[in-house]
């Protein structure tokens, strides 16, 4: 996983062109930075982007959540929000560009995004010490296996 200081400046933003050929075979990404709400449940905030334009069944959704809970040894899951959203790229001094979960009207009409699956939630795990004891945010690409 990636990962940089809590302070990341996107330089740019991918064009919605060049999202499309920049997600060309990747199957999602998993985002881990610190929770900073102050009345956080847990401390880190995850944010699953999974690269379908498509709703997913809650049983579908239920099912990918504990895979990844599984996979990243999460626990204390809080305040999902789990449906198709805008996301963005961002362009930082990291080797991949930096998913950008779009929340307000006003950054989905300035940002250049593309629709995908996104599950964010607070949770905990043992598994992301640089994200928990030195407050950097990181995340990681999974490629299909064809």
């Amino acid at each position: 996983m990636q990962t940089a200081k809590p302070m990341l400046k996107a330089e740019n933003y991918l064009a919605a062109d060049a999202i499309e050929a920049h997600l060309e075979g990747v199957e999602y990404i998993v985002m881990a930075a610190p929770s900073m709400r102050d009345n956080a449940k847990a401390p880190l905030h995850i944010t699953l982007f999974l690269n379908t334009k498509e709703m997913l069944p809650a049983d579908i959704q239920k099912a990918v959540l504990n895979k990844f809970a599984s996979q990243f040894g999460l626990r204390d899951i809080s305040d999902l929000f789990s449906q198709l959203d805008n996301v963005a790229f961002a362009l930082t001094k990291m080797d991949t560009p930096m998913p950008m979960h779009l929340f307000t009207a006003e950054e989905k009409r300035q940002l250049p995004s593309t629709t995908m699956f996104v599950m964010d939630f607070e949770a905990d795990s043992d598994n992301f010490p640089e994200v928990k004891k030195e407050q950097l945010t990181g995340w990681t690409y999974a490629y299909d296996n064809d």
